[in-house]
Parts: C-alpha cells; sequence; structure tokens
C-alpha cells in the first residue's frame, strides 16, 4: 500500500486524487493533506479518510478544526504546508497546488525522500534547476501528473534518451480556440472559464485560454526529460484525445491517447511503473469520435505561448519572473481589474523590466517573483 501526502486536496487534481484514493483503498492511504481555506471541504475530507495531519491557510480556521477533530493535528500556513509535505508515514507527495507556493514545500518532501506526483507547474517553471538536481541527490522520482507530461512519460517507457528527436505537446486551444486575436478584447471572466473539453480551475482554465498554461508545459518538459526548447513543439489538437507524442530519430513516432479525464494521468502516478483499472471513465472509442484535428501553432494569435519559450530559453530568474507576473495578471483579470488582452500585457511589462541572474539559488528566485508581483500591482494603480 502506498501512503499519499495531498497537497490542495480541495482544488481539481486534489479531488480526483482522493477519487482514486476512495476506489482503490487496498492500494492507497492518506495520511496528510492541505486545504487552503475550505473548512468546510476539509472537516468532509477528515471524517471520510481520516489523516493524522491537516493544513489549512488561516490560524483560526486550524484552532476551529483542531477543537472539532482532536485527534488529528492541524496547523495552518506554510509552516503547515511543509509539515504536510514532509509527513514521516508518506511515501509519496501529490503537490496539486496553484502557484509557486508549491515550491518550497516540494524541496522539503525531496530532501525527506518522498517521491513527487508533480502537478504544480510553478514549481519546476520557478526552480527547474533546482528541483531536478535535488531529486537526483535525493534519489526521489518526480512523476507528472499533467496529461500531457504524463502522456510523454508513458510513451517513453522502455525507450532511450538518446533517440528522442523531439517533444510534441498538445493544446486544445482552450475557450476562445475558434476566435480571431481581434474579438478577445471585450470577452469576460464567465465566457473565459468556459473550457470546451477539461473541468479545471479558474487560473488553469484562464491560462489555458491565453495558452501560458502550455508555454508553463514547454519549461516543464524541459526539466522533467532534460531535452532544448528547440525540440519542444506545440500543436493545436481540438479534442484533447491524444494527450503528447514522442518523435525518434528514426521518425517513429509515439503517442498516448484517452478520453479527457484527468485521472488517468494521477493515477498513472501514483501506481508507476504498474496500473490499476480506472472507474468512471469513458472507453475511448475513435469510431465515434470519427475524426481528429491537428492546427500549427501560432504564435501571433498565441502570444504568452511565445513568451514562455522566450522565458524558458532567457532561464535563470526570467521564468520565475513571468510566473509571477502571470499569477498577478490572472487574479486581477478575475477580480474584473484587467481585460484578458491585458493580462499578456502585463506579463511582458514584467519580463521587459527584469534582468536575469544565471543560475540563481532560491533566495533570487524567491526574491524575483516577489518584484514581478509588484510590478503588476503597480500597473494596476
Amino acid at each position: 500500500m502506498k501512503t499519499i501526502n495531498l497537497l490542495g486536496a480541495t482544488g481539481s487534481i486534489g479531488l480526483q486524487t482522493l477519487d482514486i484514493i476512495r476506489n482503490h483503498p487496498a492500494s492507497f492511504r492518506l495520511s496528510s493533506f492541505s486545504a487552503g481555506r475550505q473548512e468546510k471541504a476539509a472537516e468532509a475530507i477528515i471524517r471520510e479518510f481520516k489523516p493524522k495531519l491537516v493544513s489549512v491557510v488561516e490560524k483560526e480556521t486550524a484552532e476551529r478544526l483542531q477543537l472539532s477533530y482532536p485527534d488529528v493535528k492541524v496547523l495552518y500556513g506554510k509552516d503547515g504546508l511543509e509539515a504536510v509535505a514532509v509527513d514521516g508515514a508518506a511515501d509519496t507527495l501529490v503537490n496539486a497546488v496553484i502557484g509557486s507556493v508549491g515550491l518550497e514545500p516540494t524541496l522539503k518532501a525531496i530532501e525527506a525522500g518522498k517521491n513527487i506526483a508533480i502537478a504544480n507547474k510553478e514549481t519546476l517553471v520557478t526552480a527547474g534547476h533546482i528541483v531536478t538536481e535535488a531529486a537526483q541527490k535525493a534519489g526521489v522520482e518526480l512523476l507528472p501528473v499533467d496529461s500531457e507530461h504524463s502522456a510523454i512519460f508513458q510513451s517513453l517507457q522502455g525507450e532511450k534518451a538518446k533517440n528522442i528527436s523531439r517533444l510534441i505537446l498538445t493544446a486544445s486551444g482552450g475557450s476562445f480556440r475558434d476566435r480571431k486575436r481581434e474579438e478577445l478584447q471585450d470577452v469576460t471572466v464567465e465566457e473565459t472559464l468556459n473550457h470546451p473539453n477539461w473541468s479545471m480551475g479558474a487560473k488553469i482554465t484562464v491560462d489555458s485560454a491565453t495558452m501560458m498554461n502550455k508555454g508553463l508545459e514547454v519549461i516543464e518538459a524541459h526539466w522533467l526529460f532534460n531535452l532544448p526548447y528547440e525540440q519542444i513543439d506545440v500543436l493545436l489538437h481540438r479534442e484533447s484525445i491524444i494527450h503528447s507524442m514522442v518523435e525518434f530519430h528514426d521518425r517513429s513516432v509515439m503517442a498516448q491517447l484517452g478520453s479527457p479525464d484527468m485521472r488517468v494521468p494521477i493515477q498513472y502516478a501514483l501506481t508507476w511503473p504498474d496500473r490499476l483499472p480506472l472507474q468512471g471513465t469513458k472507453q475511448l472509442d475513435l469510431a465515434e469520435i470519427g475524426q481528429l484535428h491537428f492546427q500549427k501553432m501560432d504564435f501571433g494569435r498565441y502570444r504568452m505561448l511565445h513568451l514562455a519559450y522566450e522565458a524558458g530559453k532567457t532561464g535563470g530568474t526570467m521564468p520565475a519572473v513571468m510566473n509571477a507576473a502571470n499569477e498577478e495578471a490572472v487574479a486581477a483579470f478575475l477580480d474584473r481589474k484587467l481585460s484578458f488582452l491585458q493580462i499578456e500585457e502585463a506579463v511582458e511589462r514584467a519580463m521587459e523590466n527584469h534582468t536575469s541572474i544565471a543560475a540563481p539559488d532560491l533566495g533570487a528566485i524567491l526574491e524575483a517573483d516577489l518584484q514581478a508581483r509588484a510590478t503588476v500591482r503597480s500597473l494596476l494603480r
């Protein structure tokens, strides 16, 4: 049986991780989790899974939960997140939080010898060189949870890295894939959150519409699979059936296909190198689908993807700046303080204002993150 620590239990990935644990009680047990500000959701998880450790954001919430559940240790804030990450009873940390807050707990978990099932893009985007080096030194696995990286990971099983020609990440195109750029000026938050294929959290859905989500995945792929950006391509694929592909130097292409269901890559990360049956997901019926569509990526239409490639190639602290600026800008858009296209303007401004530091330590990365956020907030004023 594998024992799981779960950061971000009340988000989309976290809830689906709980569903997998629920459906395989002989294979998985939840030891600890973080729940952000979702007090009622945290209570429901405590009652069902009976963990020994829980973390929330606010002290008052922690105190109320501690009174209600005296057999559970309840912590809060950054220290609580890190305590969940390193909880000694667990084999694997599932990092499903949103944003750069997931970086330091992941590093602590690696130091503690936990395998990392990583759904938190920002951890590798902001500090990929630190995280991958730490994982290699500790001898732990970085197991991808994103459907695209899981597809590549599955396609590479039994293959040699020296034979890879390129990686091909597929992208649905997001909520506005059928609109021209000039039609995006006045789109609403509600329109943006209406993704055609996937059910995801608000921030990731906005990132999918701007294509920043795919840009973050490109940088992640660079670190996960140790390939230069020139060997990582993005292809528009409306149906989200082919989740990504690997081309080898003999021109063979391996792809992983499946119905859009995030539980598939989550469960694979938890069961690797084995597999378990998955209940409740639709069996892929290509005859019913009939056609699959592909389109070359337009970097002018999706400018955020271009910015992500530029940040990745620049390296150093630039990806952290890009990511932090995007987090702030997306939050402002969801709060109706920026328009949709102003998200990319804010990110571009933050990147223009930053001089990248090569091979930064964690302190330099965190400082660059703070400066980028300050830049975006100054634009809002």
